[in-house]
């Protein structure tokens, strides 16, 4: 599905605004361990929160999409640097981490509608602490 595709280029590319729109003004954020944010400032301020903490490239992409486009899933490897400390996690110092994870989508009207994604924190917070 090119959107999904676009989506995940843009995050590959560190840019929020292409990422941005591709999504649905009423986005529902699903953040792993987290709560559910709503809209695309939301988003856009959660994205910044984490390009502050975290660099990460997605890797080994896999692409799933029904047939009408209005669900998809993906599943990926996600490479990463810590780079500063994310309050409640372990402190920062350039650890680095590889994380198998996956994301769901729902579509409306060439918009992603719901973003939810999921990687293990243990196995996260097991890297970093080492």
């Amino acid at each position: 599905m090119d959107l999904i595709q676009r989506y995940f280029d843009a995050f590959n590319a560190g840019d929020t605004d292409a990422m941005l729109d591709c999504l649905a003004d009423d986005v529902a954020h699903h953040v792993n361990e987290g709560q559910v944010r709503t809209g695309r400032a939301a988003f856009a301020e959660f994205c910044a929160h984490m390009s502050r903490c975290y660099a990460e490239q997605l890797t080994d992409m896999v692409i799933f999409a029904e047939q009408d486009g209005t669900r998809a899933a993906a599943e990926y490897t996600v490479n990463g640097t810590y780079l500063a400390t994310d309050e409640g996690l372990p402190e920062a110092r350039g650890q680095t981490y590889r994380l198998p994870a996956g994301s769901f989508f729902s579509v409306a009207d060439g918009r992603i509608t719901r973003v939810v994604t999921y990687y293990n924190l243990a196995d996260w917070m097991r890297q970093v602490s080492a």
